[in-house]
C-alpha cells in the first residue's frame, strides 16, 4: 500500500498531525512507533484494582490556548482536576511552587509576615520569581529565603532529575522552580486543567480512528523505510538516531518507576509529594487523586531519574545546555537540507521541552502552514 505520509513516533506530535492529515485532507497516513502502545509518555492503562495509571508518570494536561483545548475536546470529555504539589521540607509538607502559604508553614510568622512584605515592595503579587534571580537580592532577609529555598526545594531535586547542578542547565529549566507570590496552592494557573475523562489512551484512540490511518506497533521505521511507499515524512523521535549519530549522541534523562499498590484509601495527601532531598526518588504520585476513582486499593508510583541507556531505557527529556546545544545545532543544520521531504518536530526531534499543550499546538500549526 502506499500512503501520503509516513509519521514516525505515536505520541502527541504524531498522533495530532495524523488526524490532521487524515480528517482534513482525506489522505492515508502509516503511524510507526517503537512501542507496543499509541500515546507516547502520556499513555494511561487501568491496572488490575481497576485504578487509571499513568505509565510514564503524571500527566496533567493544562493550557491557557482555547484552541488548543477546544481541539482536543473533540476526542475526550474532562475531569475537571487542579494539581497540588507538596515538598518535603525539613520533615514538613509544604506547597510548590514555594508560595506565602509555604513561607508562613517554615518560618515564625512574625519572620514570615517580613519576607511577605520584602517580597512584595520588591515584586507585583502574583509574579513567579526565579529562584536564581531571587538570589541576586541585595536585601539579607531575601537573600536568605533564596539560599534557603535553592538549598532546601530546589537544589537536590535537580540534580536528582538531571544528574547537574542547576548553574550547570539553561535557564529554561531553572525557571521552573521559582517562588510564586501568592496564597494559591494550585501548581497550574492555566484557565484549562483537566484530565481527559477515560484516560490519554482512549483520547488517541478516538484521534487516530480514521480508515485513512494505519498504525504499526513494535516496529521501528529503520527497518520498514525502504520497503514502505510514501510522499512525506513526519519524524518525532530522536534527532540523532534518524541521522546514525552523526555527531555524536545527545545527552537525555530517563525515568523509572516503582508502582505498589495498597490496600487503604489514600496514601498521601495530595496526588504529587516531591522529595527534594530525602531517598533516592523525586517524588511519590498517588494516581487516584486524578480520577477520584473508588476502589479498596491506591496505587502510587516512586519516581526515579536516570541517565539515558539506548535500548535499556526511554528518553524522557533533552539536558540543556551549552554543549548540548551546540551539538543539536550540527543536527538542525542536517534537518535543514531535508526540510523538503522530512518535517523534524517534538521534544525528541527538536531536542526541546514540550509541555503537551505547547506541542499540540505546534503540531496543528506545522499542519497548517507546511502540509495543508
Amino acid at each position: 500500500m502506499k500512503f501520503d505520509y509516513l509519521i514516525v513516533g505515536a505520541g502527541y506530535a504524531g498522533a495530532v498531525i495524523a488526524e490532521r492529515i487524515a480528517s482534513q485532507l482525506d489522505k492515508k497516513v502509516l503511524i510507526v512507533d517503537k512501542r507496543n502502545h499509541i500515546g507516547g509518555n502520556a499513555y494511561d492503562y487501568y491496572n488490575e484494582h481497576g485504578l487509571l495509571i499513568h505509565k510514564y508518570g503524571p500527566h496533567i494536561f493544562h493550557t491557557k490556548s482555547s484552541k488548543v483545548w477546544n481541539y482536543l475536546s473533540g476526542f475526550t470529555s474532562w475531569l475537571p482536576y487542579y494539581h497540588h504539589v507538596l515538598a518535603v521540607i525539613e520533615g514538613k509538607k509544604v506547597p510548590v511552587p514555594f508560595n506565602f502559604n509555604s513561607i508562613y508553614q517554615l518560618f515564625p510568622a512574625n519572620f514570615a509576615a517580613r519576607l511577605e512584605n520584602l517580597l512584595l515592595d520588591k515584586f507585583s503579587y502574583g509574579l513567579k520569581i526565579p529562584i536564581l534571580k531571587l538570589m541576586e537580592s541585595n536585601d539579607s532577609d531575601l537573600k536568605f529565603l533564596a539560599e534557603y529555598v535553592y538549598e532546601n526545594v530546589f537544589k537536590g531535586y535537580t540534580m536528582k532529575q538531571w544528574g547537574l547542578k542547576p548553574e550547570e542547565l539553561d535557564f529554561s529549566v531553572t525557571s521552573r522552580v521559582p517562588v510564586y507570590l501568592s496564597r494559591d496552592n494550585r501548581y497550574f494557573q492555566d484557565q484549562y486543567q483537566g484530565i481527559p475523562g477515560r484516560g490519554y489512551t482512549e483520547m488517541f484512540n478516538r484521534m487516530l480512528a480514521n480508515d485513512n490511518i494505519h498504525i504499526m506497533l513494535k516496529t521501528d521505521y529503520k527497518d520498514i523505510v525502504d520497503d514502505i511507499k510514501f510522499n512525506k515524512m513526519v519524524y518525532t523521535g530522536p534527532v540523532d538516531f534518524f541521522f546514525d549519530n552523526m555527531h555524536g549522541e545527545l545527552p537525555y534523562r530517563s525515568l523509572s518507576f516503582d508502582l505498589k499498590s495498597y490496600r487503604k484509601d489514600q496514601f498521601q495527601e495530595t496526588a504529587q509529594v516531591n522529595y527534594p532531598n530525602n531517598h533516592n526518588y523525586t517524588r511519590i504520585t498517588e494516581f487516584r487523586h486524578f480520577t477520584d476513582q473508588k476502589s479498596d486499593f491506591t496505587t502510587v508510583a516512586y519516581e526515579y531519574p536516570e541517565e539515558y541507556l539506548p535500548g535499556n531505557n526511554d528518553p524522557y527529556y533533552p539536558v540543556p545546555n551549552d554543549e548540548n546545544h551546540v551539538r543539536y545545532e550540527q543536527y538542525r543544520k542536517e534537518t535543514e537540507k531535508l526540510k523538503d521531504s522530512v518535517i523534524f518536530t517534538g521534544r525528541l526531534a527538536e531536542y526541546k521541552y514540550y509541555n503537551m499543550d505547547e506541542i499540540v499546538a505546534v503540531a496543528l500549526m506545522i499542519f497548517k502552514n507546511r502540509i495543508a
